[in-house]
């Protein structure tokens, strides 16, 4: 049936291994939360654990391992590290993922695919 479909294309293993690996890593509260802190701009660990409501050590574990995933990055300064989202491409999957909980938490149905993410509604 595929073969009908003009220009048909399957990602490599490679993107399919690495697509679930990031969303295995997003599948936390935890570090959605401090992943959409960072989002609005570089924070500590300390910072970061209470806007997510966590403790110090749980949010730095879940840095290190955003951090390895390639999702977010370190500046060193002195003691203190500060962490940032690692580019513009953790806010698009991010803000698409929280765009599709708005909508199915408020019973919206779906737009065409061409619709915009916006930030979803304060509550």
């Amino acid at each position: 049936m595929h073969e009908s479909v003009p220009d048909f294309e399957m990602p490599t293993e490679e993107q399919v291994h690495l697509a679930a690996e990031t969303f295995r890593l997003l599948a936390d509260p935890t570090r959605v939360k401090v992943l959409w802190a960072l989002l609005q701009g570089e924070s500590s660990v300390a910072c970061l654990a209470d806007l997510a409501g966590a403790a110090p050590t749980a949010v730095s574990q879940h840095l290190a391992k955003l951090r390895l995933a390639g999702l977010v990055k370190g500046r060193r300064e002195g003691t203190f590290v500060y962490y940032s989202a690692a580019n513009d491409h953790v806010r698009g999957l991010l803000a698409q993922a929280l765009f599709h909980a708005d909508h199915i938490d408020r019973d919206i149905p779906a737009l065409h695919s061409t619709a915009k993410p916006h930030r979803p509604a304060a509550r």
